[in-house]
C-alpha cells in the first residue's frame, strides 16, 4: 500500500527538528494525520508546509512538555475531534550536561527528568484511553544506549533513559491484553543537534541521519507490528532486544 497509515492519527513530540521532524514527515507521507508538538511555532509552521506539500495534513500544538496540564488537555482535545489515537511517538528529550553526578545542579537534573521521564508518563496517562480505542494503538519512545552503558559524566541523561525504559516496559505489561503495543527505539548516534552538543569533535558526515531512521518509525507504527515491551535497535539493523533481568 502507498498509504499504510491512511486515516490514522499520530502524536509526535519534539516534532520541530531532528528525529521528530523526520518522523512526522514520514508518518504523514504514509497517510497519518500528524499532531505535531514542539515549543517553536515557526518551526512547526515550516513542518506543516512540508506535510501539506506531501498531500497530508497536520495539527500544530506549540507546547512546552513541562506544562503537564496542557498534556491533559491534549488528550481531551484529541478525544473530542477523533475519539481515538493510533500512534504516539515520544521523541522529545534533553541531554542536560555532561558532568560528574556530584557537579550537576538541581535545575539541570529537574529539567532532564521533567522532559525525558515525567512528560512521557503524563502523555501515557493522558493518551492511554485513546490508544486503547484504536484497533492497533502504537506507542513508541526514543531511548538510548546510555540507559545501559552508564558511562562517566553521562549520569543525568543515562538515568533518565533508564527510567524511561522502565516506564515503557511497565506500560507494555499493563497493556499486554489490549490492541496497544509499546516499544522503545534506540536510534544510536545520528546527525542531530543533541549529538553535536555531546560529541563536538565528531565528524557528522560519518553518521546516519534522522531521515534514515524515519522509515523504521513508520514500521513500528503499523497495525501489523506485533512486538511490545522491547527495544528496537536501529544500530543493529532493527534487531529486537529484550532486556534480561539479573540472574
Amino acid at each position: 500500500m502507498d498509504k499504510p497509515l491512511q486515516d490514522r492519527v499520530a502524536v509526535v513530540t519534539g516534532a520541530s527538528r531532528g528525529i521528530g521532524r523526520a518522523a512526522a514527515l514520514a508518518l504523514a507521507e504514509a497517510g497519518a494525520h500528524v499532531i505535531a508538538l514542539a515549543r517553536t511555532q515557526g518551526a512547526l509552521e515550516s513542518l506543516d508546509d512540508e506535510i501539506r506539500a506531501k498531500g497530508s495534513s497536520a495539527t500544530l500544538v506549540p507546547v512546552n512538555l513541562k506544562d503537564l496540564d496542557a498534556l491533559d488537555r491534549l488528550g481531551a482535545a484529541i478525544y473530542e475531534r477523533w475519539g481515538k489515537l493510533d500512534i504516539l511517538l515520544g521523541n522529545a528529550g534533553q541531554l542536560g550536561e555532561l558532568a560528574p553526578i556530584t557537579h550537576i545542579d538541581q535545575p539541570v537534573w529537574d529539567e532532564v527528568m521533567a522532559v525525558n521521564v515525567t512528560a512521557n508518563y503524563r502523555l501515557i496517562r493522558s493518551l492511554d484511553p485513546l490508544l486503547r480505542k484504536s484497533d492497533a494503538g502504537r506507542a513508541i519512545f526514543i531511548t538510548s544506549g546510555a540507559a545501559h552503558k552508564h558511562n562517566a559524566y553521562w549520569g543525568v541523561y543515562s538515568v533518565s533513559k533508564a527510567a524511561l525504559e522502565a516506564l515503557v516496559r511497565t506500560y507494555a505489561a499493563e497493556t499486554a491484553t489490549t490492541p496497544v503495543k509499546a516499544m522503545l527505539l534506540n536510534p544510536g548516534p545520528l546527525r542531530t543537534a543533541m549529538r553535536r552538543t555531546a560529541m563536538p569533535g565528531e565528524d557528522p558526515l560519518t553518521l546516519k541521519t534522522p531521515d534514515d531512521l524515519a522509515p523504521h518509525i513508520v514500521k513500528l507504527a503499523l497495525p501489523s507490528w506485533t512486538e511490545t515491551g522491547k527495544i528496537y535497535d536501529f544500530t543493529q539493523d532493527g534487531k529486537i532486544i529484550e532486556p534480561q533481568p539479573p540472574a
